[in-house]
């Protein structure tokens, strides 16, 4: 058996391992492993290529930035920025009929904006939000769904981990990628405070009223999330002018945050212990999935499976967007069942070739950009995607009370948001690329 037919059988036998429940890392792991002992008839130059390229992956300094954006939203999460968020949106918002929903979308905006996780935005906000909502007399199933929406603007909106994992596998600028996903991630929250409002006009019964705020007390809320602007303007905007790396952006980042979560009185040492260890926790998580990625990766280019499928798409002669519409495609579905930080490793070296041989008439570097904010947005679609999405099963844990099918017919308004967002970003990529240097 050739290594291309080897790598060709590795597809079905990967998910075949993932169905049976085995952790997605380990999945890749194992195949990746047998691929390359298979591949190299098991001599000398397999147990040198699974010793390069774990040192390879682990000596990687770009992998650095990753625990220190996780120690930020740790940081971030301790500091009171989720509250502070939470109430200068709701004292601007909440009045208005279905205001405080669109409050909640607000300050998942603003806290993912220096979170990066759209788990941890999610359950974040839920306990800030959640209790507000139930109190002004919103229904159990639209919150949780505007709650879970909400939490996907945490990777969108910059910094995000897995588009620091994206520009890794796919050797873009980070800044630049930064940069890119701002727009969308705006659009994304706008899109879903329409939906929130129309949501409300068809079901009037679903949200309650909330009296007005004085313009004194909506301007002092405002002024309380400054450490949030300081933050993200000294992260994302030092990335982007210079000042510093992206990694070293990521340590100013959680620095900062650190020591505004010990202003606030928060800080204290087993706080910290426990930032630390769970920092630590989700950065081996993640490393040991982009440990078996890498192997499962490296065996793949060695079976010349990529090459192969990016050259008989081609020969194929469909059109660069009929092609581009089937990989979302496969990604909306596939987001269903797996986590968004593992698709992107094991999808990324197989499709990103394919996109990069197709004329989308943009350069090199745009078709990568634009092409890394869409999956991004549409991996974040599974997120929520019933029956499987893995932030509505987060909000369900947090609120037994409502049933989950209630959430299931509210969240069909933010899907459908999230569709003519993904649609209207394949239109026109300009939407994309407008803030990147010319």
């Amino acid at each position: 058996m050739s290594s291309l037919e080897i790598g060709y059988l590795s597809f079905p036998l990967l998910l075949l391992i993932i169905f049976l429940r085995a952790p997605i890392g380990l999945a890749m792991l194992l195949c990746g492993i047998a691929g390359l002992y298979l591949a190299t008839d098991g001599t000398n130059t397999f147990m040198s290529k699974l010793k390069t390229d774990t040192y390879d992956t682990f000596s990687s300094y770009s992998l650095t930035i990753i625990p220190m954006f996780l120690l930020m939203g740790q940081f971030a999460t301790l500091s009171g920025m989720s509250q502070s968020l939470f109430k200068a949106a709701e004292s601007w918002l909440g009045h208005r009929k279905g205001g405080v929903a669109m409050a909640t979308v607000g300050a998942c905006a603003g806290f993912g904006a220096i979170c990066g996780s759209s788990l941890a935005t999610a359950a974040t906000m839920s306990r800030v939000a959640l209790p507000e909502l139930k109190r002004y007399g919103y229904s159990g199933g639209f919150s949780t769904a505007t709650l879970a929406a909400g939490g996907t603007l945490g990777i969108l909106i910059p910094p995000s981990v897995i588009l620091v994992i994206y520009a890794i596998l796919t050797e873009q600028n980070i800044a630049k990628l930064f940069l890119a996903a701002f727009i969308p991630g705006l659009l994304a929250a706008i899109g879903y405070m329409i939906t929130i409002s129309i949501y409300v006009r068809f079901n009037p019964k679903a949200a309650g009223t909330k009296d007005a705020v004085p313009y004194s007390e909506r301007w002092r809320a405002l002024v309380k999330v400054w450490p949030v602007l300081l933050v993200f303007g000294l992260v994302v905007g030092g990335i982007y002018l210079g000042w510093f790396t992206p990694t070293e952006g990521a340590a100013v980042g959680a620095a900062g945050t650190g020591l505004l979560a010990w202003a606030s009185g928060n800080m204290t040492r087993k706080v910290f212990t426990n930032s630390i260890i769970a920092t630590a926790t989700s950065t081996a998580m993640i490393f040991f999935i982009i440990l078996g990625a890498a192997l499962y990766n490296s065996f793949l280019a060695l079976s010349q499976v990529p090459q192969e499928m990016s050259q008989w798409v081609v020969e194929l002669g469909w059109s660069p967007w009929a092609v581009l519409g089937l990989i979302l495609l496969f990604y909306l579905i596939f987001g269903c069942i797996m986590d968004s930080l593992s698709m992107i490793l094991l999808t990324i070296p197989i499709f990103f070739p394919v996109i990069s041989a197709m004329d989308f008439g943009m350069t090199p570097e745009q078709v990568a950009i634009w092409f890394g904010i869409l999956v991004l947005i549409v991996v974040e679609v599974g997120l929520i995607t019933p029956p499987v999405g893995m932030n509505l099963f987060i909000i369900n844990s947090i609120d037994r009370e409502t049933p989950m099918l209630d959430t299931y017919k509210a969240i069909v308004w933010f899907l459908t948001s999230d569709l003519v967002r993904v649609a209207l970003l394949v239109a026109f990529p300009a939407i994309t690329l407008f803030l990147l240097p010319k």
